[in-house]
């Protein structure tokens, strides 16, 4: 670990960050070794923050490890951002899946990454890698090319010029064709990726703007499998949930904040 990083496991908060932050998004269960593995933190120091975070409830111990717990859940409904969009974006994407009957995805940017604040989908939704409360990098997700053609002008350059993983033979790594396609973005207000992120998964994605600004504070997509799913047919629903949306949280006193830098 670096030395920031070596002084913030120095305290009692670190350590207990440390531990609830080795959860990825596709963890259910963790081990106390693992959870070791990834903090660096000795077996005991673990253990004992470990019990600390049980007794309040933002861990849960089983027989085979531990896992987040509700605790959790209830701090995070209370952050007035989050909490401000889902409950204002809620019935847009509902009515978007209606429209559709396809999966649909709501999220912001933190960092160079994609933060989905909520997903709709039916019996019949494709398999994706994204979940409530998951990441995923911007540069190979409809949802997050529609984030990073109007974030900052570092926030860009950040990602054009910093490795480009290639998730599946279409991932898109050229800097100069993923550029080229966020410029397009702010063209049409329309963002697409395919299979990009997932084979066989398509989606198009459309930016949440304030109408005042034009700052960025979110992005709405509908999702569907190769086959079935056209998402140019999907466009204009999209484009119009998310420019309601935008519009709506413009209204509402407090507002929602654009993302920081």
């Amino acid at each position: 670990m670096g030395g920031t990083e070596d002084a913030e496991l120095e305290t009692v908060l670190g350590k207990a960050v440390a531990i609830l932050r080795a959860f990825g998004s596709d963890d259910r269960l963790l081990p106390l070794a693992e959870l070791v593995r990834r903090t660096g933190l000795s077996k005991g120091t673990a253990h004992r923050v470990a019990a600390d975070l049980v007794r309040h409830r933002l861990l849960e111990k089983t027989p085979h490890g531990y896992r987040l717990s509700g605790g959790l859940f209830e701090l995070g409904m209370r952050a007035a951002t989050e909490r401000t969009l889902l409950e204002v974006a809620m019935p847009f994407l509902q009515d978007l899946y209606e429209r559709t009957h396809e999966t649909v995805h709501l999220g912001t940017r933190e960092g160079t990454e994609v933060v989905y604040v909520a997903k709709i989908g039916g019996h019949r939704q494709a398999p994706s890698p994204s979940r409530t409360g998951g990441r995923m990098p911007m540069h190979c997700t409809a949802i997050g090319k529609a984030l990073l053609a109007h974030a900052a002008p570092e926030i860009r350059t950040a990602v054009l010029t910093g490795p480009l993983h290639r998730r599946t033979p279409h991932t898109v790594v050229a800097p100069g064709l993923l550029e080229q396609q966020l410029d397009r973005v702010l063209e049409t207000g329309l963002a697409y990726e395919r299979e990009e992120s997932t084979p066989g998964l398509l989606c198009v994605a459309a930016p949440v703007l304030d109408p005042g600004s034009g700052a960025i504070l979110a992005a709405v997509s509908v999702t569907g499998p190769v086959g079935r799913f056209r998402p140019e047919s999907h466009a204009t629903a999209v484009r119009a949930a998310a420019t309601a949306l935008g519009s709506t949280l413009a209204r509402r006193p407090g507002g929602v904040s654009a993302p920081p830098s």
